[in-house]
């Protein structure tokens, strides 16, 4: 009798809903359905939901049918577009001043490591300025990181070059390479912009901290090795980035004549440079001579050369840089050329490293200041600068964690910094590129080579081995790959090996059986905890993934029912 009226009472509910629940005859869209459901957004009406979705500040949910007055609306949508209308309001001559010293200290390591991070790039000096430029600009509009600093980076560079170089060569065609390099920044910021604008921040996800600590770490060598030229001073060199090719250009060119001077100066420097560093770090109120070290060396060793004359017996210089604002570079960039696929594919993966450092960078330091970045929104902000970058003569740019963490140890307290340091290098480009003729390129390769140490965590990769044996093979893979195949060699390692943990993971879940701890209504692993006890006639077991399905139905069926 209880089961029936149950039954009835089931039977009554499902067959005699309220009329105004299912009436679906003033639908015409919906008569074939059961229940009365909205219509569906048109695509335009999913476009608009998702844009509003990225530029709406969080908390700015209206409760009730109070809806805000369109002005407010706008103006909460330009705060979040422009962080810099929200904060401004509050902005004091004391954080002025902080940051105006913040961005004199930060252009002084700025300057010199923009030069060679240029050459790194295959471009000429000058386009390293430009990129510290434009791009520090837009994103201090835009941005809502305080400390991070915007700029050419060590690892970005040599990825744009190593990949491009394979369609052009720049020492065959230097225009055309420009052109390329151009192209693939402003398709990169469009990239990154599309990423923030539909919230595909997962995509960034892909590359684990175990892929990017190998990456870096094997892009840190090859960059090392790839300043041996300018290190010794060589003329002929290749342009292949692995390790054995390095190794054997270096070897073929050590018969040719070179000259000590070069390794001489490059030495010298490093070690004035690692030697600052190191007195910065014990003692913190100094922390202000290792950012201007670089540019004491690119000073003190262009005296040095022009006294000596050294240029004419075989130290090579970087000669003539051109001087001034950025050119144009609108009609360099080509979205309908011969190169516009290969272009598009070096894009995407620039867009998603740059990301990725920029993200991690921003988010150490906000979590040490006790504020929340948004990645989304970072994504919008770095597309659009990389977007006016390249329309203005500069390549990718992304947060340098060595610029980042002089900017915080200067006390930056806003993205105001960046101006600063843009516009200080605005003046060094207007004033003193005449004075960097004489320039030893030994000295730009020991810059780059001083900021390549923090780019190499071994502690970390010693702490993934410990924690999980299938990520340090990811870390290990992507090393490996960048060190002895390229770049693009050395994240496709990584990513397959992070997928094929993904699927077994999948296919063969970690099952742990679980006892209760004496005393407590907790229930933990016995592997874990051995003084647990498992409940009489009764398996509780946990099941260590958060996809299952039937992929891995049977496995877990077969394994652990006839326990």
């Amino acid at each position: 009798m209880e089961s029936s009226s149950s039954t009835a009472a089931v039977e009554t509910a499902v067959t005699v809903p309220p009329p105004s629940t299912f009436d679906v005859s003033r639908r015409p869209d919906t008569a074939g359905l059961v229940l009365n459901s909205p219509r569906p957004p048109s695509l335009r009406e999913e476009l608009v939901g998702v844009v509003g979705k990225a530029f709406r500040p969080h908390g700015s949910g209206h409760g009730g049918d109070r809806r805000p007055p369109r002005w407010a609306w706008v103006l909460a949508a330009l705060q979040a577009v422009f962080p810099v209308l929200q904060w401004g309001r509050t902005y004091t001559l004391k954080s002025f001043r902080s940051d105006v010293m913040a961005g004199l200290t930060l252009a002084s390591l700025g300057i010199p490591q923009s030069i060679g991070y240029a050459n790194l790039a295959k471009l000429d000096p000058q386009y390293g300025l430009y990129t510290s430029v434009v791009p520090p600009l837009i994103y201090a509009v835009m941005g809502t990181s305080r400390e991070i600093a915007i700029g050419p980076v060590a690892v970005v560079s040599l990825l744009l070059s190593s990949m491009v170089q394979k369609v052009v060569d720049p020492a065959v065609d230097p225009v055309t390479y420009r052109t390329l390099v151009f192209t693939v920044t402003f398709l990169a910021g469009v990239f990154q912009v599309s990423f923030g604008l539909f919230r595909l921040g997962f995509l960034v996800d892909f590359l684990s901290h175990a892929a990017i600590v190998g990456f870096m770490g094997g892009a840190a060598i090859v960059i090392g090795l790839q300043q041996l030229k300018g290190l010794l001073g060589l003329s002929r060199f290749t342009n292949s980035t692995d390790v054995v090719a390095v190794a054997k250009a270096v070897f073929s060119a050590l018969h040719d004549p070179w000259h000590p001077g070069n390794f001489f100066i490059g030495c010298s420097f490093l070690i004035f440079i690692l030697a600052t560093r190191f007195i910065g770090r014990k003692y913190k109120k100094l922390f202000w001579l290792s950012a201007i070290s670089p540019l004491l060396s690119v000073i003190l060793s262009t005296a040095a050369v022009y006294a000596t004359k050294a240029d004419k017996h075989g130290v090579k210089i970087i000669r003539e840089v051109h001087a001034g604002l950025n050119p144009s570079s609108v009609k360099l960039i080509q979205l309908n050329g011969p190169y516009t696929t290969e272009c598009a594919k070096i894009a995407v993966i620039c867009a998603v490293i740059a990301l990725t450092e920029a993200i991690a960078v921003g988010r150490s330091f906000a979590t040490i200041r006790g504020y929340k970045l948004d990645g989304n929104k970072e994504m919008i902000a770095m597309g659009f600068s990389n977007v006016a970058g390249s329309l203005s003569s500069c390549y990718v740019a992304t947060g340098s964690f060595s610029r980042t963490a002089v900017n915080f140890s200067a006390g930056a307290r806003s993205t105001v910094s960046n101006i600063v340091m843009a516009a200080t290098v605005f003046i060094a480009l207007e004033f003193f590129m005449k004075l960097l003729y004489y320039t030893p390129m030994a000295v730009l390769a020991s810059i780059i080579l001083s900021a390549l140490p923090g780019l190499i965590d071994i502690r970390e990769a010693c702490n993934i081995w410990r924690v999980d044996k299938m990520d340090f093979l990811i870390c290990l893979g992507a090393f490996l790959g960048v060190l002895f195949g390229s770049v693009e060699i050395g994240l496709g390692v990584a990513l397959a090996i992070s997928f094929a943990k993904i699927i077994i993971q999948s296919l063969r879940p970690q099952v742990e059986v679980l006892g209760r701890l004496q005393g407590t209504n907790t229930f933990c692993s016995v592997r874990q905890y051995p003084v647990a006890c498992r409940t009489p006639a009764v398996q509780v077991i946990r099941i260590d993934t958060s996809f299952l399905c039937f992929i891995n139905a049977t496995f877990i069926k077969e394994r652990y029912q006839p326990m």
